[in-house]
């Protein structure tokens, strides 16, 4: 039976840090809000768990239907997944790290949602842009690197090798790790241009999750959806700036 993804349609947002765990994985899923109505998919279905009428119901998308299970919230789900996409540590131990690193990456991209949508989630960003170039500059300067500064220590201390961020094994972290760059590489390319220099174990598990054969097959597809400024990674020239110049 195929996992249903609900998550809005048009966007790549919280829901692809799933897509790529079961793309990944060659898992069978519905991605339902890219579904047809008539088919009771499309944003009716998502609403219908929004509104009540199922009886777990979860705050917002993205959240996964696997038969009578729903889960929300994208660590939740990587953490139900990961064990049945063989994308998880086989020990307590290294699944409760790992659930810890997705959490941080949630943090992370809350941050980086709030450069664009630093007063109201409500209004346009052209109605908060100056608060948004400060915003930016602050998290440009002291808390894009703290955060990758901390995901490259973690992989240069795994006493298996920096290959992962967990372990021996490759894991819906890694995956998750190269989302989070694409997003970055996409809203901030003055930014993150010497991201590999400055984050070489970053970069290179980059380039290795980049290379797996169904995740190359993935962003070559219409599947992908391109980056656009209505996801939470959004490129606004005027809020991208080169990091030794944002202090």
């Amino acid at each position: 039976m195929a996992y249903e993804l609900f998550y809005w349609d048009g966007l790549q947002g919280r829901g692809e840090f799933i897509r790529l765990a079961l793309e990944d994985a060659e898992a069978a899923y519905i991605d339902v809000g890219r579904g047809d109505e008539k088919d009771g998919q499309g944003l009716p279905a998502i609403m219908a768990f929004l509104r009540g009428k199922h009886e777990q119901i979860p705050f917002a998308p993205p959240f996964l239907r696997d038969g009578e299970i729903v889960v929300s919230h994208v660590a939740n789900i990587l953490m139900y997944l990961g064990p049945k996409l063989g994308l998880s540590p086989s020990d307590e131990a290294h699944r409760l790290f790992a659930n810890g690193l997705q959490l941080t990456i949630t943090d992370m991209v809350m941050e980086v949602h709030d450069t664009h949508h630093p007063l109201s989630v409500g209004d346009y960003y052209e109605d908060q842009k100056d608060a948004a170039k400060i915003r930016s500059k602050a998290f440009l300067s002291e808390r894009l690197p703290k955060f990758l500064g901390y995901f490259e220590m973690v992989l240069k201390h795994n006493p298996q090798g920096d290959a992962h961020s967990v372990g021996a094994g490759h894991s819906y972290v890694d995956l998750s790790l190269f989302q989070l760059i694409e997003g970055l590489r996409y809203a901030f390319p003055r930014a993150m241009r010497d991201f590999g220099t400055s984050f070489p174990a970053l970069g290179r598990l980059h380039q290795r999750v980049q290379k797996r054969p169904n995740i190359q097959r993935y962003l070559q597809s219409e599947r992908r959806i391109a980056f656009n400024e209505t996801g939470i990674f959004r490129h606004y020239p005027e809020l991208d700036i080169d990091v030794d110049k944002a202090s």
